[in-house]
């Protein structure tokens, strides 16, 4: 589905990723590991288009990625949830869901049932609730909520979050975790990082750890469990 094969990115003259290598399959939930400033977030930045790398492979499907605008490569079926969240403050969390919905491409089945208001209101209750108040009206989880629910609305194909619970109160994690877990079983492929290692090994097919804008480990989650050492050394846990 999604395959990253020795990228190489770089801001300005600063060389960020050093043959970044990961991939996503089709159904899988995959987490992007590694403390902070190491790479994470300029690996998603570069899967989006926002960074153009130098070297190096990125396609999805059958698609090269490489070169092409950031709104192509959404409109192939990548929906973001960005660090920070970078909801629309002055847009209600109606008006957020509905300003990039998409339809989707893919016929309604169980597995691939097309994501509507309704369904986003579903799954998050409270965003029916507040669906007048706008963007910067809502808490840090409330907002969260509206980032993943406005992503769901464009249909991807893919799914990827960028920090999915940083700054959240436990019970708003949980409840994420909870979101993310249910989208697994129905089907939906996701890239995610987080630092909750606990949270991914449960969700997660596969982990990849980036040091340094290196890529330094990847396997299932049984192998992270049973490598404390990994942990300890590159994700401070």
């Amino acid at each position: 589905m999604l395959e990253l094969s020795g990228i190489d990115a770089f801001y300005g003259q600063s060389q960020a990723l050093f043959g970044m290598s990961l991939s996503v399959q089709v159904g899988q939930v995959v987490s992007l590991m590694g403390r902070n400033g190491m790479g994470k977030t300029t690996t998603i930045r570069t899967i989006m288009g926002l960074i153009q790398p130098r070297a190096g492979n990125l396609t999805f499907g059958n698609t090269n990625l490489v070169g092409l605008a950031p709104y192509r490569i959404a409109q192939l079926g990548l929906g973001l949830v960005p660090e920070g969240r970078q909801i629309f403050p002055n847009l209600t969390v109606r008006e957020n869901l509905v300003a990039t919905a998409r339809q989707s491409e893919t016929p309604t089945a169980a597995a691939n049932e097309p994501w509507t208001l309704e369904r986003v209101y579903g799954l998050f209750p409270r965003l029916k609730e507040r669906q007048g108040s706008m963007g910067n009206q809502l808490s840090g989880g409330e907002q969260q909520m509206l980032a993943i629910g406005r992503a769901l609305m464009t249909n991807p194909k893919l799914l990827l979050l960028d920090e999915a619970t940083e700054g959240l109160a436990p019970l708003i994690r949980t409840e994420i975790w909870s979101c993310l877990t249910g989208l697994k079983d129905a089907g939906q492929a996701i890239l995610v990082i987080d630092k909750n290692v606990e949270a991914l090994t449960r969700i997660c097919d596969r982990h990849f750890i980036v040091e340094k804008g290196h890529l330094v480990w990847s396997g299932n989650s049984s192998e992270l469990r049973a490598n404390p050492d990994v942990q300890h050394q590159y994700l401070g846990v």
